[in-house]
């Protein structure tokens, strides 16, 4: 990704309320609050109460996080999250993520998702409905 990147570019874009207790000793925001804002633009990707990405009986899961940290983010703010599908395949697809702060792009994410039947624990088939779906989400 190049630094002139703008969360218009993602196709699924969600945005968070920083809360005060986001920041560490250092005054910005911790680490680890990154990858729960990135979770958050994840779960408006596949998660959407009125139309579930997954069919019954199957969950995503997340089995690889690429995370790089290019700003620092301050509280107080908003963050965009933008998301979007970078390719499908027979059971996983991977994602590519961003988190603004302004029109600041102050981290980059990729990561894979695969899809687990609940019962068994191993991967199973994305269904037709679900490819075209996550094909809709790509750059």
């Amino acid at each position: 990704m190049t630094d002139a990147i703008r969360i218009d570019e993602f196709p699924v874009r969600t945005s968070m309320k920083l809360r005060y207790s986001d920041t560490d000793r250092q005054g910005h925001v911790n680490n680890t609050v990154f990858v729960t804002l990135l979770e958050a633009g994840r779960v408006d990707l596949f998660y959407d109460p009125a139309a579930p990405m997954a069919d019954p009986g199957t969950s995503f899961v997340i089995v690889r996080l690429e995370l790089d940290y290019r700003k620092e983010m301050h509280w107080p703010g908003e963050i965009g999250i933008g998301t979007r599908v970078l390719s499908v395949g027979r059971s996983s697809f991977r994602i590519e993520q961003a988190l603004f702060q302004g029109d600041a792009c102050v981290a980059t994410s990729e990561s894979v998702l695969v899809l687990m039947d609940d019962m068994t624990r191993k991967s199973t088939p994305l269904s037709p409905t679900t490819v075209a779906r996550l094909e809709a989400s790509k750059r």
